[in-house]
């Protein structure tokens, strides 16, 4: 303490040094609580600065890339790194916290209470407290260190264990849909096998999917920006050739009503738009059916003909299939393609190829900090 300072000077810098390292522990703990325990979508500032401050550090890397494969492979590492930064922050912070706490009951010089922040947090023991104050801290600060190892424990197996079943359902469209994925080949797919009436085991098993990614990138947010194992694939763009797959049953086959293809829309596009809100991107909640939509009419055009080609039983009036596949697509339309640019998926028809209509262009860096 420098000798300037009067004793109640002295005592006012302690209070104040306390109080700060008693709100910065407070706040880590409230950070990896809200990440990791709580278990729905919440904001959570600090690992929010964390995973921009990393992904701004890619951003210095990829932008002198312009091959998709070459930006694809480093933002592999991007969730990962981010991940464990964010753990490591916890444990910084809480050393930092405590550190400046010891130093404010007596342990001096810094580099002695860092030196017991260490100890305590580690429970390595090596730093032995001397007064009832230093006691209490140090116990506390093991008591969260240890909560925290535990949370470590659980969380990265958690969070991988939801990406491999994630990721398992993305994998097992490639046989229905291709890759990259496309909503028409499901159905050229299935009427070619002569088992088109298999499309609503398709519908049904994506909505069960749906209801699992809602609930898992909600609770773990980092979920959204972990890639495919394979550079062609994405969460994203299957998530969108499925729900086109689903609309164009719906809109165009002159058969009976499809309501496993309506029900798997409306299952995805409530978990697209719950994950979408997560990362505070825009998007018109309550859209009219009669909304504009980033697919053209010559493009729809070019599927029905192609469908049409195929043999598919198509209705009479192609006009009116449009009105329907606009209208059920309006629905997904615009959070779909600002996922795929958020999580800079990889191309695909109808999602990560285009961009929106007026769009007020949201990047993960303008968005996901706000």
């Amino acid at each position: 303490m420098p000798a300037a300072l009067t004793p109640a000077a002295a005592i006012t810098v302690r209070v104040i040094v306390l109080v700060l390292g008693a709100l910065t522990a407070g706040a880590v703990i409230a950070s990896s609580v809200r990440t990791v325990v709580v278990p729905r979508g919440v904001s959570a500032r600090l690992a929010r600065f964390v995973f921009v401050a990393v992904r701004l550090i890619f951003g210095l890397r990829i932008r002198r890339s312009t091959s998709f494969e070459v930006r694809d492979r480093i933002l592999a590492f991007f969730a990962p790194l981010a991940l464990l930064t964010l753990l490591a922050t916890w444990i910084v912070g809480l050393v930092v916290a405590y550190t400046a706490m010891l130093w404010t009951v007596g342990v001096v010089p810094l580099r002695a209470a860092f030196t017991m922040s260490g100890s305590s947090i580690f429970t390595l023991g090596f730093a032995v407290p001397r007064t009832l104050p230093q006691i209490a801290l140090v116990l506390t600060e093991a008591a969260f260190g240890l909560a925290e190892l535990a949370l470590l424990i659980t969380f990265l197996p958690n969070i991988y264990g939801d990406f491999h079943r994630r990721e398992l359902e993305v994998t097992k469209l490639r046989v229905e849909a291709g890759s990259p994925p496309q909503g028409l080949t499901i159905l050229l797919r299935m009427h070619a096998l002569e088992r088109l009436d298999a499309r609503t085991e398709v519908w049904t098993r994506w909505i069960d999917w749906f209801v699992d990614v809602e609930d898992t990138h909600t609770a773990l947010p980092a979920l959204a920006f972990f890639r495919s194992g394979v550079p062609e694939l994405s969460w994203v763009t299957a998530s969108g050739a499925v729900l086109d797959g689903a609309a164009l049953s719906a809109s165009c086959l002159d058969l009976p009503r499809d309501l496993e293809a309506e029900l798997c829309i409306r299952a995805g596009y409530l978990c697209l738009r719950r994950i979408a809100e997560l990362y505070r991107l825009p998007f018109d909640p309550d859209p009219d059916p009669g909304d504009p939509i980033a697919i053209d009419r010559e493009e729809f055009m070019a599927a029905w003909r192609e469908m049409a080609a195929a043999g598919l039983p198509l209705h009479a009036d192609a006009e009116q299939a449009w009105r329907d596949f606009a209208g059920w697509r309006v629905n997904y339309d615009e959070v779909i393609i600002r996922l795929a640019n958020v999580t800079e998926a990889p191309p695909a028809l109808w999602s990560s190829d285009r961009g929106l209509i007026g769009d007020r262009k949201a990047t993960f860096i303008e968005r996901i900090r706000r």
